[in-house]
């Protein structure tokens, strides 16, 4: 709250009030305090707006809707043709042994899952995404369904596919998230280590950072992957660079295979996209970082 600012007065005005009390005042004009500059202000919540629209536009809730009608259609067409792949190029490392026994690929966070009550919870809070507050959210196993990611998987677990959520959760939290999906009415088949989380070792495959292509290909060894849902690029391919261009230069050659083996979702409230425009460098100051992403917006 801004102090008030005492405004000092002519003594000959005030003079001027007390001797005469039969003719009205003349205005005193108010000074208004200056703008603070804009270093001054404080800086916006990046994430308001990008919380605000996931959890209640419309127009959030029919993209989504959109999207699984549209795997949902593909998935008829991909079972029917038994070359249908949806691994990215060198992701296969043996080849299909049988071709009806297949899967889809979902991602689980903004795929599956809607977390956005913990996005709110650190914007109500004034706070940051820390690794013991996102595990302690998970453990409480809250997070929604996306509109129209259940009925999906349902449906192709009844098509006979097997459903793998491959996510970048820890693989301790596995259980909690198996938990939280069988509660929206996720299909999880038995006898399947179909949650597949960020430390699932691969046999044979050298494991980068958070990439999946490891756990792709572990999926590739005994199914053939009909479908992938993501609201990331690194949940379709693997990505060399995490640069603007990198990111760019790393879907190119699958573009046609967008809306037909690769489905993307929108998610404005993080991702891979944020750290490509600061160098990837989460240890510089928060100032330096918002500073980096306005330098990288377009004004023409």
């Amino acid at each position: 709250m801004r102090k008030p600012i005492l405004i000092a007065l002519p003594l000959s005005l005030l003079l001027a009030g007390c001797l005469s009390n039969t003719r009205p005042a003349s205005p005193v004009a108010t000074v208004e305090p200056a703008a603070p500059a804009a270093a001054e202000l404080p800086a916006a919540d990046d994430n308001l707006n990008a919380v605000a629209w996931t959890q209640t536009a419309i127009e959030r809730d029919l993209i989504y809707r959109q999207t699984y009608h549209a795997a949902a259609l593909q998935l008829d067409r991909a079972l029917a043709d038994p070359t249908w792949e949806a691994l990215a190029n060198g992701e296969r490392k043996t080849p299909v042994v049988d071709p009806s026994k297949t899967a889809v690929i979902l991602d689980v966070d903004e795929t599956a899952l809607d977390n956005s009550p913990y996005q709110a919870q650190l914007i109500a809070n004034g706070a940051s995404y820390d690794e013991f507050t996102w595990s302690q959210w998970c453990r409480e196993e809250k997070a929604r369904a996306v509109p129209g990611a259940a009925e999906f998987a349902r449906l192709a677990a009844e098509r006979g596919v097997t459903v793998f959520y491959l996510s970048n959760r820890a693989s301790d939290l596995a259980e909690a998230t198996l938990d939280n999906l069988r509660k929206r009415d996720f299909p999880i088949a038995e006898g399947e280590q179909v949650f597949l989380g960020l430390g699932t070792v691969v046999s044979g495959c050298e494991q980068n950072g958070s990439e999946k292509g490891c756990r792709r290909e572990l999926i590739s060894r005994n199914y053939r992957v009909l479908l992938q849902i993501g609201d990331q690029i690194g949940d379709l391919v693997d990505v060399l660079a995490n640069t603007p261009a990198g990111r760019q230069q790393a879907v190119a050659p699958y573009l046609d295979w967008i809306g037909e083996r690769w489905f993307v979702l929108p998610n404005p409230t993080y991702g891979s996209w944020e750290p490509a425009l600061f160098n990837n460098d989460w240890s510089q100051p928060a100032g330096m970082r918002r500073r980096a992403k306005i330098e990288s917006l377009r004004l023409e």
